[in-house]
């Protein structure tokens, strides 16, 4: 793959940081569309198949339910606001589910970054193996190109600027978690996708273990990342847009 179609591909496209800057250009004259999980169906591939498993294996089922739920929030976003993102299913999806991986009981106590920074480290371990024994059974990994992306949309997720550069697929994912967590930019996706998401994948009280996922952080670390983000608990126990499914 050459250095273009690789930025392209991988979605390293560089966009404004700024979501209310990017949303307020050329805004459709239509409204969200329905886009039912069976529109925006997971990548069979054989990446995508093992990233899933680990995720399924290594997430608690409120966090992976989330996870799938960002994909799939995430697709429906980017079909109707930014159809020439042209970043492979495949790339998104592998960065949906290993966006909160620094968020489990045994990540988030093993270092004192904080959990977007090593969640970024452990993205690309898992998605080129390098922890993996020269004995081992080989698997498939990821090109270094679509790993270091997916790498950098997980470091970035929470880094909410209006000033600079953020990658398309950093962006797109900015915007699902954000619509999910707290019910950020709710004209983006059609209430009946909200619906038929949250069939497939319940919240499960969602709203009430993120927000005690980010007390525990800043409880063990005072200086994290996300206390640039305020009083998050309050804004993602807020969420009126979610609470019916909650």
């Amino acid at each position: 793959m050459c250095p273009t179609e690789s930025i392209s591909t991988y979605g390293f496209t560089a966009v404004p940081s700024s979501a209310s800057a990017l949303l307020a250009t050329d805004p459709p004259k239509v409204a969200a569309p329905f886009v039912p999980v069976s529109q925006s169906t997971i990548p069979p591939t054989p990446l995508s198949q093992r990233i899933d498993a680990y995720a399924k294996a290594h997430l608690p089922e409120p966090t992976y339910n989330h996870c799938l739920r960002v994909y799939h929030y995430g697709i429906a976003i980017k079909q109707y606001r930014f159809p020439e993102w042209n970043f492979s299913d495949e790339t998104y999806f592998l960065a949906c589910l290993l966006h909160d991986i620094g968020t489990t009981k045994e990540n988030i106590t093993a270092t004192k970054m904080s959990f977007e920074f090593y969640g970024g480290f452990v993205t690309l371990d898992v998605l080129q193996n390098l922890g993996a024994s020269a004995t081992a059974i080989p698997v498939v990994v990821a090109p270094r190109d679509q790993a270091e992306s997916v790498a950098e949309a997980v470091i970035r997720h929470q880094d909410f600027g209006e000033k600079g550069k953020l990658t398309a697929l950093g962006q797109l994912l900015q915007l699902a978690t954000m619509f999910d967590n707290i019910g950020a930019w709710e004209d983006l996706v059609h209430p009946s996708t909200i619906e038929d998401v949250c069939k497939h994948f319940p919240r499960l009280k969602w709203s009430h273990c993120f927000a005690s996922t980010i007390i525990e952080e800043t409880s063990l670390k005072p200086w994290a990342h996300t206390t640039v983000l305020g009083d998050a608990p309050a804004r993602v126990m807020g969420n009126k847009l979610m609470a019916p499914y909650e």
